[in-house]
């Protein structure tokens, strides 16, 4: 068991950050939550979410090349550690066991 524990949204982040693999900065990290959970993410809560996961060293991150849509400027793209990945192995090995627990109402179809 991993030492420090995920949040639901740190979760997502994760998540999301190892489906953009090399075009996981914060711009591109936002797009897709908001795309896949339909509710708006705050700049300041990724920010805050990407600095507490890099903390718990679940997290690391480099600058990219200087681009030219950005005036020349580089970006900070985001790489799960293996000390992440873990932590996300176990939070869905904890959701399996529970869901597969879960009484399903046969009046709600």
């Amino acid at each position: 068991m991993t030492k420090h524990k995920l949040g639901e949204f740190e979760e997502l982040v994760l998540l999301a950050i190892g489906g953009l693999d090399e075009e996981a900065y914060t711009v591109s990290i936002q797009q897709l939550l908001e795309s896949h959970t339909n509710r708006s993410i705050s700049m300041g809560a990724l920010y805050t979410s990407l600095e507490r996961l890099t903390k718990k060293g679940f997290l690391s991150s480099s600058m990219s090349e200087p681009t030219t849509e950005r005036g020349g400027k580089s970006k900070r793209i985001y790489q799960v550690t293996y000390e992440g990945e873990t932590a996300l192995r176990e939070v869905k090995s904890v959701r399996e066991q529970l869901w597969k627990l879960f009484n399903w109402s046969p009046a709600w179809g």
